[in-house]
């Protein structure tokens, strides 16, 4: 079968389906949709001269040769993302054929019980040494080992001569601090710098590890450095322009 009938693609409703390869019994795709979607790969691996994973099984096995299955139908469209979400999850990206995470993968997707402590249970700090935070939410990647998370932080990035002034460089994804460095000392790779350094001090460290950077992050914003390194400490006014400042006010 490569389509339904019309009488099924007018009751079906929006449905989570599941592409399996018979030589291994193993599922390689899922996805949601409503009328003809489960079917469309056929098409598309028939017409398409793009190369993926996905499209060169159904080439290897042949298009009635895949096994369809759907695995919950008569949904709503935000009860159908959901439930693709959530068999995403539990499968993972590394044994399926898709591209991209289910729907509000991050909001509500599959965590350990730290992670979720992490997300509803984080204090907004307020950070006191000269630190740069680097939001590395696009190299991120769940169960990095220590050190891919400090490669991935550490270089390299277009920062300016600000860079001097701070000793400590936050590793931030999703608005959380996820490690602290101290900085030894900054190369330059081509127009961009890397920084070398450790684990910060337990006494910095567990200040601000795991905590929430909502003073610092915004939803949004596209850079992915931030400084928090000249802190004020006494309360005043701003001889510039007249602005009282506090204790944690930047400058």
């Amino acid at each position: 079968m490569n389509s339904f009938s019309q009488a099924v693609c007018e009751n079906i409703g929006y449905y989570v389906y599941f592409l399996k390869d018979p030589r291994t019994n193993k599922i390689f795709y899922i996805g949601k949709g409503q009328s003809n979607r489960v079917f469309q790969h056929i098409h598309g691996a028939i017409a398409s001269a793009l190369q993926s994973d996905k499209l060169d099984i159904f080439r290897e096995l042949g298009a009635q040769n895949v096994q369809h299955y759907i695995l919950r139908h008569g949904l709503t469209e935000e009860q159908a993302l959901e439930i693709e979400s959530a068999c995403i999850d539990l499968l993972g990206l590394d044994s399926l054929t898709n591209a991209v995470k289910g729907f509000d993968c991050w909001e509500r997707g599959i965590k350990t019980v730290d992670e979720i402590t992490q997300l509803y249970d984080a204090k907004v700090i307020t950070i006191e040494e000269p630190t740069i935070i680097i939001n590395i939410n696009k190299r991120y990647k769940r169960f990095m080992d220590s050190q891919e998370l400090y490669d991935a932080t550490r270089s390299s990035w277009v920062v300016g001569r600000k860079r001097n002034k701070v000793k400590y460089a936050i590793a931030a994804y999703r608005g959380l601090v996820r490690e602290v460095y101290k900085i030894e000392e900054w190369h330059s790779v081509g127009n961009r710098w890397e920084f070398t350094g450790d684990i910060a001090e337990p006494s910095v460290r567990n200040k601000y590890l795991n905590q929430s950077l909502e003073k610092y992050i915004k939803k949004g914003s596209r850079n992915p450095i931030k400084y928090a390194s000249m802190l004020v400490i006494q309360s005043g006014k701003c001889d510039k322009c007249g602005r009282d400042f506090g204790q944690y006010d930047t400058v």
